[in-house]
């Protein structure tokens, strides 16, 4: 990539001391591993709304007119202070050029789902969403989002890092400029990622494509990307990988050996049955290519869709 992944994030979990009660939530796959690729663009909704440190601690209340921000003691409500930092402060990131944001959970201001919604006798609902969270979305649908708790999930955590560098690749197409070629391009290297995460989008993108004269070149990115994105928050599963595994193996139906595809089949086959990570028969599938020079899937990142440090593949 031309430059690194800018990606805005809740302050506490780069260890900065911005807590209501002047911790923080440092998290170290975060910073120490997915850090060495990514610019972190640091967000506090509270202390940037004017909030100190340390200040009382808040949670959202029911009301008729939706979730209000309130401190827990003193029954002092910030929700309006908040929306209107919100709002601006979406707008200013729209200079940022970010890939994506990763929340810190269970905030009443930066929780992306499942905040907790307290009634007036103090019974908690889990249906909530924290107020600057839910202005981001809204404000910039298309980006990947997600928290740091979601992230221990090895399946959600390789989901959001594929949608994130394919995010940032898809923005250094467009720094390209607005032509069919690169739309092309693009989309010929993201077929089989795109079919791993959804076969219908891959239909769909590829028929978008195929009236790329028909549609005037603005209107088709747009459509592309929101189909793209639509398509990329799917998650991969193992029936869906296995299928575009088998597909990658039918341009090696000349080259292999009859003792090559059936070892093949066989490891494809323990993936299937979960004896094994995706990232086994991604392997010998990339060793494959290299061998016999395939130079399609050379071009094709579900191949290789991510550094291999941060080992995404090597747990789904």
């Amino acid at each position: 990539m031309l430059t690194k992944i800018r990606l805005g994030i809740s302050s506490c979990l780069l260890g900065e001391k911005v807590r209501y009660d002047g911790g923080q939530k440092l998290d170290h796959f975060i910073t120490e591993t997915l850090g060495k690729f990514v610019e972190f663009v640091p967000v506090c909704p509270e202390v940037e709304c004017g909030l100190g440190i340390p200040r009382e601690a808040m949670h959202l209340s029911s009301s008729p007119e939706g979730p209000r921000l309130v401190t827990i003691r003193t029954q002092m409500d910030h929700t309006e202070r908040m929306r209107a930092w919100a709002q601006k402060r979406v707008v200013e990131l729209e200079q940022e050029d970010l890939c994506g944001f990763i929340f810190k959970s269970d905030s009443p201001s930066s929780g992306m789902e499942r905040v907790k919604i307290y009634s007036a006798k103090g019974m908690a609902d889990k249906t909530g969403v924290g107020l600057f969270a839910q202005e981001f979305m809204q404000h910039f649908p298309l980006l990947p989002v997600e928290e740091e708790g979601r992230l221990h999930d090895p399946g959600l955590r390789e989901n959001f890092l594929e949608s994130l560098f394919t995010m940032k690749r898809w923005r250094e197409t467009r720094a390209l400029g607005t032509k069919r070629g690169h739309l092309v391009d693009f989309h010929t290297r993201h077929k089989l990622l795109i079919m791993s995460h959804s076969p219908k989008h891959y239909g769909v993108l590829g028929k978008l494509v195929a009236q790329m004269k028909e549609i005037p070149l603005p209107e088709m990115y747009e459509r592309y990307q929101t189909l793209l994105m639509e398509a990329l928050r799917l998650k991969t599963t193992i029936k869906k990988n296995a299928n575009v595994l088998l597909h990658v193996m039918g341009y090696f139906k000349k080259n292999l050996s009859p003792a090559e595809k059936e070892e093949l089949l066989r490891i494809v086959n323990n993936y299937q049955k979960g004896y094994i990570p995706l990232i086994v028969p991604v392997t010998l599938l990339n060793h494959y290519m290299w061998k016999y020079d395939q130079t399609y899937l050379k071009s094709q990142y579900y191949l290789d869709p991510h550094p291999l440090e941060l080992k995404l593949r090597n747990h789904v």
